[in-house]
């Protein structure tokens, strides 16, 4: 079975140059960032992944059942892989500085839904912020406009 994902990611996240189905690796690549939020903290709670099924519904313009499929499929990958290279080098390759800044503040809804915000949820955001090279400035707005009003 990790044969057939790993076969099936090659072909998404393929080098540049390929230009087959660059919004489904894009929104794969958004989906295993977000997932990858929840994961990092001690457990996940349904706030959480509510917040990731929204987030990819609205940004992608998805139906319920192509949300639960990317959500599944988001699942899978981030169990399986073990860096965040080939995502960010594809969301770099493709997207410009707002639209990065704009996942940083997708990531910053999913770590604040359980209204706390773990050690392990901070070092995630701050390397993601690194290898897209957000600036400290643009890291912190990002966070800011993600923050609840009730956390502030």
């Amino acid at each position: 079975m990790l044969n057939k994902l790993n076969d099936f990611l090659a072909t998404l996240i393929a080098p540049a140059g390929n230009e087959s189905r660059p919004e489904h690796t894009l929104q794969l690549a958004t989906a295993v960032l977000l997932i990858e939020v929840m994961r990092s903290d001690a457990e996940s709670t349904d706030a959480e992944l509510a917040t990731v099924v929204k987030i990819l519904g609205e940004r992608f313009h998805l139906s319920g059942t192509e949300v639960t499929q990317l959500t599944e499929l988001g699942h899978q990958t981030a169990r399986t892989t073990n860096d965040f290279q080939q995502f960010t080098s594809l969301i770099n390759r493709e997207l410009g500085m707002p639209e990065k800044v704009r996942i940083i503040e997708y990531m910053w809804q999913v770590a604040y839904a359980d209204k706390r915000i773990s050690a392990h949820e901070d070092h995630l955001m701050r390397k993601i912020a690194g290898l897209f090279y957000v600036s400290h400035g643009d890291y912190i707005a990002a966070k800011m406009r993600a923050k609840p009003a009730d956390l502030a």
